[in-house]
């Protein structure tokens, strides 16, 4: 049968969307073929280029009307975060199957209804998914297998940076990312649930605990020329200022369900960094590191080799036994960001024609999503340490 797939949204995430549905078919033997059915935006010439520069069928500009479409098995939601949920959970009811962008929601109380939405589906074969595409790096994938056979050995203290500059600028126009109303929050949500996720994803642990602290560097900025929250990631300035009501800068420590300690850095605001994302396990074997900005290899320390051996080994994650790696290139040919995203809908395409539920779920994406508001309740506290579990904030 053929699966076809509606993307809800476009611009930067959608064109990453759009070059994995459009690259997995082709790269990986699904066991279902994908149809890139059409693309839904709110204005119709916009959603009319998008559709045919990235080989959509189709375009349309009323998302309810595609969900109701019989010819229509996957929706694909990369709209900003204040949307969410009202269109995951239409989908799922309408019987589609859902991936959505990360985070999952703007609040615990919208993800928690996706999450219900999402199990009440599952009961009935329809799949969901968070879009949390880096746990689909090759290297991401193999560290977390290595740490899993105790490569590492105990884990003893984990530590995840995010770290971007696209603000720096002070006259960077104010966009939705940076409105509270449409992001939810702003580095810590936008950037800091990415090494959340893997952290735990990484260590098979949970973040139960936080202290930390969240801050808006810059209060104000320009008006973008075609109004407010016109642009996710970039614009020209017009006239006048509008509010920034979201943070610039996440800094927080969290207490593993181990009892091990993660640190946390998500910040736009670090000069010279453009789309840095390091993640590092230490434990009581070994270590093993990861860096974005070198996506294609992995840092190995083992404890346990001679002294004349030691130091950290770089591990070329190319070769056909790694993840994902047999459907490309040969070894040593290396892959690049918009790798994860055709794996990701592998991963998807696959769990859906088996007939299990896919990872990360939408239950993945609460637990995210409370820690995000753990780390805003600690610093609204004068970062005291916050229960992951204790009851979310009234946002």
């Amino acid at each position: 049968m053929t699966l076809r797939v509606a993307l809800i949204g476009h611009g930067f995430m959608g064109a990453a969307h759009s070059v994995g549905w459009r690259q997995a078919p082709a790269a990986f033997d699904l066991p279902d073929s994908v149809e890139m059915a059409v693309l839904v935006g709110r204005n119709a010439a916009a959603a009319s280029a998008a559709a045919a520069k990235w080989g959509w069928a189709e375009s349309a500009t009323d998302w309810r009307e595609v969900i109701a479409r019989d010819d229509i098995d996957i929706v694909d939601i990369v709209t900003p975060g204040d949307s969410h949920a009202e269109i995951a959970i239409a989908a799922l009811e309408a019987g589609k199957h859902v991936l959505c962008e990360k985070p999952l929601a703007n609040s615990v109380a919208e993800a928690s209804a996706m999450d219900v939405a999402a199990q009440l589906a599952a009961g009935r074969g329809v799949r969901s998914m968070v879009g949390f595409t880096y746990r689909r790096v090759p290297a991401v994938t193999l560290l977390r297998d290595l740490v899993a056979s105790g490569a590492v050995g105990e884990v003893r203290q984990v530590r995840a940076a995010y770290r971007q500059d696209w603000l720096v600028d002070e006259n960077e126009p104010l966009a939705w990312r940076l409105q509270k109303e449409h992001a939810g929050s702003g580095a810590l949500g936008d950037i800091g649930a990415h090494i959340i996720d893997l952290a735990q994803f990484v260590t098979g642990q949970s973040v139960d605990s936080v202290t930390g602290v969240v801050e808006t560097l810059v209060k104000q900025r320009p008006l973008p020329q075609s109004g407010p929250g016109s642009s996710g990631l970039s614009g020209v300035a017009g006239a006048g200022f509008g509010d920034v009501t979201v943070d610039d800068l996440a800094l927080f420590t969290g207490r593993l369900s181990s009892r091990a300690l993660a640190s946390f850095e998500a910040t736009r605001f670090a000069t010279g960094r453009k789309n840095q994302l390091t993640i590092e396990v230490s434990g009581d074997r070994g270590a093993l590191a990861f860096d974005l900005e070198d996506l294609n290899s992995l840092q190995l320390y083992d404890r346990t080799a001679p002294d004349d051996r030691q130091g950290f080994t770089r591990i070329l994650v190319t070769e056909p036994v790694h993840p994902y790696v047999s459907g490309w290139w040969p070894a040593g040919h290396l892959l690049g960001y918009e790798h994860g995203f055709s794996h990701q809908a592998k991963d998807f395409v696959e769990a859906i024609v088996r007939g299990e539920d896919p990872r990360p779920s939408f239950a993945d994406g609460l637990g995210v999503q409370r820690v995000l508001d753990a780390v805003e309740q600690s610093s609204a506290r004068d970062s005291a340490w916050v229960s992951v579990t204790e009851p979310a904030l009234l946002t």
